[in-house]
């Protein structure tokens, strides 16, 4: 065994469909599924998971909303009142369950309920069919190696400080090439768990290619570590620990004295700061708890937030349940620091629209609010146009309006002419947001902007729209203008959240850069599937975030194991896989009617400045 030494000194659907009627928002029907009416009441759901129930009596399968009570577990009246009559419940679900049993005959009358009850049953069950092949499956973090795919393709992994909400991106200091730890000796025979020096050769997120010291040029011990695990620890750990350092049995004959070769070797070289194991775990830490309620947005209504509960909480990423789903299956994924979530009661202070829930208006009575933006003098108005990032398709910056200017520098943006007609496609984005822009920044930054849908005067001339709308350019003094140092470079590997299936963080890459926006790539994807994301958005993450916190990464396509049938086109595949990129056209069909559970609070009053002027500069013609 080796001696220690002195260390370096430097350092879906809502499954809210089993409410009461009067709190049931009626889902939009897509083009591919026809209208379907019971009793005057649409039935037809295209997500496929809530608009189907099974009678627990006699076992007819029908829509679930013409069910009957709260829970929606018998078809009717009779039903229930019979259930609850008959002390053998067990053998009565035994008997339905049993293949081939002739049904009763309550269940023969009930089969003759209305028809298209049953052909809603039947387009439900089609489109749950539909939406499982196209959702894109889960693949464990570990089955991708991001080591041998960086050093494959020659790439570079973004730096850790450029992301400042993950862990230790605040705090992660001068780590960098030649940088020496001590870490496992994984080339030993002993029995016993041993450590040995390793340099930095290369540095990818919170990965680093490994070398032990002693193997000079040579490459062929050479291994990727996660630097934020426990086993990896600052030189001069296994001194002061009582560790052993024993060197790699490959280069065991190269020096008689190890330790005379370790002090030359380490003498002015750099290591990890002492604290940097105990700055980790306290970067692991994070506020959210379960069963904590936020305001976040209606997933299927952008136009609105409701009241979810936290259900968990993975390297600060939250899993919302929404806090009308029984089954706990509706749910939505985001980032703690998500401009989606806000406090309970940001809805009432801003004025923005939210679907409400008992228990949100017993809170919200006992709560005061504050205002923080001066929205007098000059400021964005009704009707004033922008160009702005589509919420519901992320590749495309399109033709937008001011619909509603609310409190605290808020503003509902709708997409010119892809909204729907009340409205309920609209989306909130603060004044400050990076994802709009003033009139004439994609002409200057060469960016195609998106038309607005039956636009025929092509190519799209700003001066001559607005002419014909009647409409003015909000000011360009309003929108924000900061571009922070943030590091990025074009080609660099990070992990990014799908943001049109939030659940899902993929191997990436940033493929452009104009100021703070960077356009990711998901390696194997289209490029019609990119996304524009801010250069400080909390959906980006350093290679190696995934395996830190426990998440599950979805490696490239031609890697993953969502192959569909070799007979379907390369083309069409994706198409039929990426599930989130049809809720596009399914949302802007959505025109939901009058609804007695949405409140739009007046406005409260401002009493701090906005955010300063500066100078853009947009190209404008006479």
């Amino acid at each position: 065994m080796f001696d220690g030494y002195d260390s370096c000194s430097e350092e879906s659907t809502s499954s809210s469909s089993s409410e009461d009627s009067e709190d049931e928002v009626v889902p939009s029907i897509p083009a591919s599924l026809p209208i379907i009416k019971n009793n005057g009441q649409v039935y037809t759901y295209p997500d496929g998971k809530a608009g189907m129930a099974t009678c627990e009596m006699c076992g007819m399968v029908g829509v679930r909303d013409a069910f009957y009570s709260k829970t929606k577990r018998f078809c009717s009246v009779s039903c229930s009142r019979s259930y609850s009559s008959n002390s053998k419940k067990a053998s009565i679900l035994a008997r339905l369950q049993v293949s081939g049993k002739p049904p009763t005959k309550k269940a023969k009358v009930l089969q003759k309920q209305p028809l298209m009850a049953k052909l809603a049953a039947y387009a439900q069950y089609q489109a749950s069919q539909q939406n499982q092949a196209k959702s894109k499956a889960v693949v464990p973090a570990e089955s991708f190696d991001w080591g041998r795919y960086i050093c494959s393709n020659n790439t570079a992994g973004a730096p850790v400080s450029c992301f400042k909400h993950a862990p230790m991106g605040m705090c992660w200091g001068d780590i960098e090439e030649g940088v020496r730890i001590e870490v496992p000796n994984s080339d030993t025979s002993l029995s016993t768990k041993v450590y040995w020096i390793a340099e930095i050769i290369k540095l990818a997120g919170f990965k680093a290619l490994l070398r032990y010291e002693g193997f000079d040029n040579d490459n062929s011990k050479d291994f990727w570590c996660n630097l934020c695990i426990p086993e990896v620890h600052p030189v001069g750990w296994c001194a002061s620990s009582g560790k052993p350092l024993v060197p790699p049995k490959s280069i065991q004959h190269k020096y008689s004295n190890w330790k005379v070769f370790l002090v030359k070797r380490l003498t002015g070289a750099k290591t990890l700061p002492p604290d940097f194991n105990a700055k980790v775990h306290e970067n692991m830490q994070f506020p959210f708890k379960k069963l904590m309620r936020v305001e976040v947005v209606d997933k299927n209504y952008l136009c609105r937030t409701r009241v979810a509960l936290v259900e968990q909480v993975i390297g600060g990423r939250l899993r919302l349940v929404y806090e009308e789903s029984q089954d706990r299956s509706d749910d939505f994924w985001c980032h703690m620091l998500s401009p989606l979530i806000h406090n309970i009661g940001w809805s009432r202070s801003i004025g923005h629209r939210f679907k409400r829930s008992g228990e949100f208006e017993k809170n919200l009575q006992q709560l005061h609010f504050l205002s923080y933006v001066d929205q007098s003098g000059e400021w964005f108005k009704d009707g004033m146009k922008l160009e702005a990032i589509d919420p519901l398709n992320l590749s495309a910056i399109c033709v937008a309006t001011v619909r509603k200017v609310l409190a605290d520098g808020y503003l509902m943006i709708g997409i010119d002419g892809s909204e729907a007609v009340d409205g309920s496609d609209w989306f909130c984005y603060h004044s400050t947001s990076p994802s709009i822009f003033p009139v004439g920044f994609c002409e200057i930054n060469n960016i195609e902007l998106t038309p607005p849908r039956g636009y025929t005067k092509l190519p799209f001339k700003w001066f001559d729209y607005l002419r014909e709308m009647g409409s003015i350019a909000a000011p360009v003094k309003l929108f924000n203008k900061e571009v922070p140092n943030h590091g990025f470079r074009q080609g660099m590997k990070l992990e990014a959240v799908d943001l049109m299936e939030p659940r899902l963080v993929c191997v990436a890459t940033v493929t452009r850069i104009v100021h703070r926006l960077l356009r990711i790539h998901f390696d194997g994807w289209e490029d019609e599937y990119d996304q524009w994301v801010d250069c400080e958005s909390p959906d980006l993450y350093p290679v190696g975030w995934c395996q830190l916190t426990g998440y599950q990464l979805q490696p490239p396509a031609s890697q993953s194991n969502r192959e569909m049938p070799q007979s379907v086109p390369k083309q069409k595949k994706k198409a039929q896989q990426y599930k989130g990129q049809k809720k596009k056209s399914l949302l802007r069909m959505k025109e939901e009617t009058a609804e007695v559970d949405e409140f739009t609070f007046s406005q409260g009053t401002s009493d701090q400045e906005s955010n300063g002027s500066g100078s853009y500069y947009i190209k404008q013609e006479p």
